[in-house]
């Protein structure tokens, strides 16, 4: 098997993972000790440079190497993302008590503006469960797992884009309407705020990508590879590794750099991925 191919299986597997985790049942406590479980996602907050980690029993920050959980909510945040200071998005599902209770399964689209102390409904509450959100100036986007599709939205408002199988969304605020789509075929880019994907040529296999600046972008490969580009992935140059497949990745900056494994640890780069530090074991 060519590496490519096992790249792209390695990929392939990842959207299984997810696609499992959306299936199970979240137990109706969440555990004693602060336990993030699977970890969905990963952000740094602007106004105050704590890290977030969001997984299968809510909203945790790091604190000496331990996670705290924030607030009282312990929802499964399938998706989440740091829009800007103290301003949140996430989607996932209700613990599984109120689900028993009558709640639908899905949470749709949620803002905090609180740093995550607090959420409120934003769209398609019920119906939607993204699991890759994006934030772009105004704009936010989201891959929802029920459907297939994108969904991109401007003052709370969404509107169905195109249908495709992806695992990550990339957008900057320069340019809202261009997305980029981590896919088992590749990299796929949109010019049309989502409507229509091609692939992205030149382009690496991967699993996570973000926009990093002005024609900046850095993202992680299957097997743990940093990957940056500076001509908005028209060329790409290889960097270190993390020694481990990522399941979550953002990159706050191009030199900071925060990815977990799926055995529950979490990573932190300061120096763009050259090397990789452990800040939570599970």
């Amino acid at each position: 098997m060519s590496r490519r191919a096992t790249l792209s299986l390695a990929l392939a597997l990842a959207l299984t993972l997810l696609a499992g985790c959306a299936a199970e049942t979240p137990p109706a406590t969440a555990p004693a000790a602060a336990d993030p479980g699977h970890i969905h996602g990963l952000g740094a907050d602007p106004a105050t440079g704590k890290i977030y980690v969001a997984g299968h029993f809510g909203l945790f920050t790091l604190e000496g190497g331990r996670p705290q959980r924030v607030g009282d909510g312990t929802a499964d945040h399938m998706g989440f993302t740091v829009a800007g200071p103290g301003t949140f998005y996430a989607s996932g599902h209700p613990p599984a008590d109120r689900i028993a209770a009558g709640s639908a399964p899905h949470l749709g689209l949620i803002r905090s503006t609180d740093a995550g102390r607090s959420w409120t409904q934003v769209a398609l509450a019920g119906t939607a469960d993204f699991h890759a959100l994006q934030v772009a100036g105004e704009r936010v986007y989201g891959y929802d797992s029920q459907t297939g599709k994108v969904w991109r939205g401007e003052g709370g408002k969404l509107v169905a884009a195109g249908r495709l199988d992806l695992l990550d969304l990339a957008a900057g605020a320069d340019d809202p309407d261009r997305l980029l789509a981590t896919t088992p075929d590749g990299v796929k880019v949109s010019t049309d705020g989502g409507e229509r994907f091609e692939p992205l040529a030149g382009a690496p296999l991967l699993s996570f990508v973000d926009v990093t600046g002005r024609d900046a972008l850095t993202a992680i490969a299957p097997d743990g590879r940093i990957h940056a580009s500076t001509d908005d992935g028209r060329t790409w140059r290889a960097g270190g590794r993390l020694d481990q497949q990522a399941v979550a990745f953002t990159a706050v900056s191009a030199t900071h750099l925060l990815a977990a494994a799926m055995d529950g640890s979490v990573h932190e780069s300061t120096d763009g991925g050259a090397s990789f530090r452990a800040i939570l074991r599970p």
